[in-house]
């Protein structure tokens, strides 16, 4: 039968192609928030639909169906059972009373727990460690479910769709297994066909357990130890994370978006999404003909070397966290293939988003660190994590000192683990319960993980030099000499407000030390002279004083390569300060010895 499409859906689809030929068009226009608003957006409207099934998949799932109105008749007195049975709601919910509970619930909950046990955004990695060992033995779907699921969803048989199709699964995962197929044009193709009726009943089991947490004390008590967590908030997590996973439009919506955003007229490519043959339960894209990069080995088989793979890894990596904001979360070596001399990034299930000021406060981090500014750490520290009522900001500085002097030795960018340093600000923010947002934590993740590609594929590739480079971008971007004359001038004027109140001082200053003891009256003359002196000799240390900062801040910028650039190499505006700073201290010298004259 003819499936009806959602008039949402296609208006979605318009929007995303329109947005992703915008951005293709003029990316650097874009800020990093402006860009995630707009990958947001793109995924607002989708809203689901029940499944639709066709005679034949009814057929097919009818004993399955059977058995599930059956559970559902008892399933709250089960999972009422269950969760009685466990005592988390004595110590809280440990990792592996977290994956018991899991497996004592039954099938559709070990899926939830597979599907989680890589969100360390969500879940601490003691917990994401512990799911990891539901993922054994995951069981292949029926060839012939398979078929009527791809039927139900585009409303056409496979011969009218695909030329070939396989039914060995190149890959099988929890919620769904994927396929490869070549189109009727010639186009070869991968399928993602989602399990028959896992999202009906998610959903069913869901609301039985917001229901249930309550009723067996969800809450773990405040000394229950780091590795105890409510259960109320597992739940909720689960529920959100779940949904979004079983929506495979969103992981498409993500596909396209690197496809015309973040990779636009790069080296680094992705597969193309079909969308005639992508709705909530399949997601078809093209296939990369080509080998994973763990096979370095085969790699010129495909047209290109390992170093030039590692380069374009990196800096695509680089322009994904720090450029747009908008990165592959799991860059394992499965999910980076080669074909045809380029690169591929595949597998857009899970990505991370890091926002303006989340760099800018690392960005302080690094700086602070490398100047062993312990005030500025903390703020940049405090920037990305939020504290809580337990954290000591003095204590804090303490720790971030003790990082500082492990670094003190460090002169340049490239001399920092920068996936390492990451870390180490997530373990002393746990000690000091700063709390730090998700998307921080994926960053960390995905740092490791493309720092262990590197490791494998070409280590003599290094990862930092890459980052500080940006780094140093970023820090020459944010650079502006008003400001910073500005704040000199500033401090100039502050210091020559308190030289200028010295014989006040002074005079009050005598005055309390005499008091009650004597009385003295004097009768100053040639007061104005000595004050106008004074002031005079004030006004010229003044002049010297903006004029070794001028100068001073003229040496730094000759380091730099801001442009215009004069004859001589030298920046432009450094060769301007100099001069000035050293005009002042001259003119100020002059009327000095003049005065002495």
């Amino acid at each position: 039968m003819e499936k009806k499409k959602k008039t949402t859906e296609t208006e979605n689809d318009e929007m995303i192609m329109q947005t992703g030929e915008e951005e293709q068009q003029a990316p650097q226009e874009r800020s990093k928030d402006d860009l995630q608003r707009e990958l947001a957006a793109m995924k607002a409207d989708f809203v689901h639909t029940p499944m639709q099934m066709t005679p034949e998949l009814e057929e097919l799932l009818a004993k399955d169906i059977r058995a599930e109105g059956k559970k559902d008749k008892k399933r709250g007195a089960q999972m009422l059972s269950v969760l009685a049975n466990h005592n988390f709601y004595a110590n809280g919910l440990t990792p592996e009373e977290l994956r018991t509970t899991l497996e004592d619930l039954g099938p559709t909950y070990v899926k939830i727990g597979q599907i989680m046990s890589s969100r360390v955004d969500l879940l601490p990695e003691s917990y994401c460690a512990e799911l990891e060992k539901l993922r054994q033995n995951v069981k292949e779907m029926d060839p012939a479910i398979v078929r009527a699921m791809i039927e139900a969803e585009t409303g056409k048989k496979i011969d009218e769709i695909y030329s070939e199709f396989r039914d060995k699964p190149i890959g099988s995962a929890s919620i769904g297994q994927v396929h490869y197929g070549v189109l009727r044009d010639g186009t070869k193709v991968v399928t993602k066909v989602q399990r028959p009726l896992i999202a009906e009943t998610m959903e069913k089991d869901f609301e039985l357990l917001k229901k249930l947490a309550p009723m067996v004390g969800g809450v773990a008590p405040a000394d229950a130890g780091e590795d105890a967590m409510d259960l109320v908030t597992i739940i909720n997590e689960f529920e959100k994370v779940t949904k979004e996973e079983l929506d495979f439009r969103i992981e498409a919506a993500n596909t396209k978006f690197f496809k015309n955003v973040v990779l636009a007229d790069g080296q680094v490519t992705c597969p193309t999404v079909i969308d005639e043959l992508t709705t909530e339960r399949i997601f078809t894209m093209t296939f990369v003909e080509g080998c994973s990069v763990s096979k370095k080995d085969e790699l010129p088989e495909h047209g290109i070397d390992r170093i030039q793979a590692g380069r374009d890894i990196l800096e695509s990596y680089v322009h994904q966290v720090f450029d747009v904001g908008v990165f592959h979360a799991d860059p394992h070596q499965g999910n980076i293939m080669v074909s045809n001399g380029k690169v591929y990034w595949i597998d857009f299930g899970m990505i991370g988003e890091i926002t303006e000021a989340d760099m800018n406060a690392l960005t302080d981090l690094v700086v602070g660190l490398l100047k062993g500014d312990t005030e500025e750490m903390a703020n940049g520290v405090l920037a990305i994590g939020t504290g809580s009522a337990m954290t000591d900001r003095g204590k804090l500085k303490e720790d971030l000192e003790a990082l500082s002097n492990k670094y003190m030795n460090v002169s340049s960018l490239n001399d920092i683990d920068f996936s390492a340093l990451l870390g180490e600000v997530c373990d002393l923010s746990d000690r000091h319960h700063i709390v730090l947002p998700g998307r921080y934590t994926m960053l960390v993740r995905s740092f490791l993980t493309v720092e262990g590609v590197m490791e494998q594929l070409c280590p003599e590739l290094n990862l930092f030099e890459v980052i500080s480079d940006k780094l140093m971008d970023r820090m020459k971007k944010s650079f502006s000499l008003e400001k910073e004359i500005l704040s000199l001038g500033e401090g100039v004027l502050d210091v020559g407000k308190k030289v200028s109140r010295i014989p006040q001082l002074i005079s009050d200053t005598l005055s309390d030390l005499m008091k009650g003891h004597m009385k003295i009256n004097l009768e100053l003359t040639g007061y104005n002279d000595l004050m106008n002196s004074l002031g005079d000799m004030i006004n010229n240390i003044i002049l010297i004083i903006v004029g070794c900062v001028l100068f001073s801040g003229g040496c730094r910028l000759c380091a730099t390569d801001i442009k215009p650039i004069a004859p001589n190499g030298m920046p432009l505006i450094a060769l301007i300060i100099l001069m000035a700073g050293i005009s002042l201290i001259i003119f100020a010298l002059k009327r000095i010895f003049k005065k002495k004259g």
